[in-house]
C-alpha cells in the first residue's frame, strides 16, 4: 500500500516531497535561476492532493533555497558563497596590518566581491535597547551609522551602529562614509579608546516583511539578529551594532578558551 497521502517511515508525505526537492537543488539538478515545478506538475508527478504540495512548498521555502515571486512561482536562488564570521575577526592586528574593516577583509579572503552601501550617518535619539547598552538616557543623542552589505551583488546584511555623542563629536572621520583604514574601530583606538572585548548576542528568527524586502528574501525566511557591544579597557561600551543577516549566507565560528 502506498503512502501518497499518509505517513511513511520518513514522516508525512509532504515532508518527503519537500526533502526530495531540496536535495534536487543541493545536488544541482535544479540550478540557480531554475523554476521549481508548478503545483499542478508536482501533483501529477507525486500523485498527491494540491494541499500536500502546498505544505511541501512551505518547507522548501523555509530552507532559504528558493524565492517566491507573486504570479511567477518559486525560483531557485542564486546563492553567493557563505561568508565565514569568526570570533577573531576584530583582532587589533588585523586592523593594523590589513587596514580593512572586518567585512571587507573576510570577503577578500574568500574571493568574493564586497560592497557596502551607506544608508545614513548622523545624529539621532538612541533607541531604547542601544541606550541601555551604551549607558545613556533613552532620549540621548548618539551618532548612528546604518549600512547595507552586499556580497557578489546580493544584499546579505544590514547593520546599524550607535555611538555615544561625547565619544564621537571630536572624531570627524566617524561622520564620513569611509572612516579610513581599519574602519571605525581603528579610528576610535586612534583617539584613545582601546578595546578589551566585543560581546555578541545572536538570535535566529523569521524575517519581517520589511526585513525580507530589504535583504531580497522570501517572506518569513530565517535571519540571524546579532547585537554587538564594543567594550574598552575602561569598561565602557562605545559602540552598539545592531545587525541582521540572511541566515543562509553565514557560518559562525567561535573559539572558546578552555583555560581560566
Amino acid at each position: 500500500m502506498g503512502t501518497a497521502v499518509g505517513e511513511g517511515r520518513a514522516g508525512p508525505r509532504y515532508v518527503q516531497i519537500a526533502d526530495e526537492i531540496i536535495q534536487q537543488i543541493r545536488a544541482g539538478v535544479l540550478k540557480p535561476g531554475d523554476m521549481v515545478p508548478s503545483e499542478s506538475e508536482l501533483v501529477e508527478r507525486y500523485g498527491v492532493a494540491g494541499g500536500t504540495i502546498r505544505k511541501a512548498m512551505v518547507e522548501v521555502r523555509a530552507s532559504g533555497l528558493v524565492e517566491t515571486r507573486h504570479g511567477k512561482g518559486s525560483m531557485v536562488k542564486d546563492r553567493p558563497p557563505v561568508r565565514h564570521r569568526s570570533s577573531d575577526r576584530f583582532r587589533r592586528s588585523l586592523r593594523q596590518e590589513g587596514g580593512k574593516a572586518a567585512y571587507l577583509a573576510e570577503s577578500a579572503q574568500s574571493g568574493a566581491t564586497a560592497k557596502v552601501s551607506v544608508l545614513y550617518i548622523g545624529p539621532m535619539e538612541a533607541p531604547a535597547d542601544a541606550a541601555e547598552r551604551l549607558g545613556v538616557e533613552a532620549s540621548a543623542q548618539v551618532l548612528a551609522r546604518r549600512r547595507l552589505y552586499f556580497r557578489n551583488g546580493t544584499p546579505v546584511e544590514t547593520a546599524s551602529s550607535y555611538l555615544p555623542w561625547d565619544v564621537v563629536k571630536d572624531i570627524p572621520e566617524l561622520f564620513a562614509e569611509n572612516p579610513g583604514g581599519g574602519g571605525i574601530y581603528a579610528r576610535l583606538e586612534d583617539h584613545g579608546h582601546e578595546f578589551a572585548e566585543f560581546v555578541e548576542t545572536l538570535q535566529a528568527r523569521p524575517a519581517s516583511k520589511a526585513e525580507a524586502t530589504e535583504l531580497a528574501l522570501s517572506p518569513g525566511a530565517p535571519v540571524v539578529h546579532l547585537i554587538r557591544e564594543a567594550r574598552t579597557t575602561e569598561g565602557r561600551v562605545v559602540e552598539v551594532c545592531d545587525t541582521l543577516m540572511a541566515a543562509d549566507q553565514f557560518v559562525f565560528e567561535y573559539r572558546i578558551p578552555a583555560a581560566d
